[in-house]
């Protein structure tokens, strides 16, 4: 197990629900991994991410899709890429990704807290 954190610690980071709208393989990358575009709601708008997911998924099948990402991180480079929040999942080994996702449909842009 991890370390402990204080509440205060949990509620600095910034995790919303996006639907993804654009969904292409990542070239580019080291690893095989999508670049993805997820529609975060009129105030947030549309950001987008390098995720290394393909094992489960193709880029059809996570189009629409509404996931969970963490939007307070700093942008990251990779490759000829920003990637600009991470999107959440679960990691039952190291190359395998399952998307955290809410079990009902919501608007896109809501709060996880």
């Amino acid at each position: 197990m991890k370390s402990t954190i204080q509440w205060a610690d949990f509620e600095k980071i910034e995790m919303r629900v996006g639907t993804i709208i654009k969904v292409i393989v990542f070239e580019k990358a080291r690893n095989p991994a999508f670049q993805v575009w997820v529609d975060f709601g009129e105030i947030i708008g549309i950001k987008k991410t390098s995720a290394q997911i393909t094992k489960r998924y193709t880029p059809e099948s996570l189009l629409h899709q509404q996931i969970i990402g963490i939007l307070n991180f700093p942008v990251k480079q990779i490759a000829n890429f920003q990637s600009e929040f991470l999107l959440l999942g679960a990691t039952p080994t190291k190359d395998d990704v399952v998307i955290i996702a809410p079990e009902a449909k919501v608007e896109n842009g809501t709060l996880i807290g």
